[in-house]
């Protein structure tokens, strides 16, 4: 039997997919806009933790699970 080897360049098909992203995102979608939106809900989502909550965040923070938001560095 045989060996087969079969190339296909998904050059040509990536780059529709991402011009497809990118029309369907619209002319009015602001990246910058959208990640300090994202950074806003983080900050949310990881404020008034109580004791055993933020126990749990350190542990997850120390262990490289989530990123130390404490050490962020804002843009002014």
């Amino acid at each position: 039997m045989a060996d087969h080897n079969f190339a296909y360049d998904l050059t040509l098909d990536e780059v529709r997919r991402r011009s497809a992203v990118v029309a369907a995102l619209g002319d009015d979608w602001d990246p910058v806009a959208v990640l300090a939106e994202e950074e806003l809900a983080y900050d949310m989502l990881y404020s008034n933790l109580d004791d055993e909550q933020q126990r749990i965040y350190d542990e997850l923070v120390q262990a490289g699970v989530l990123p130390d938001r404490a050490t962020r560095n804002f843009a002014d």
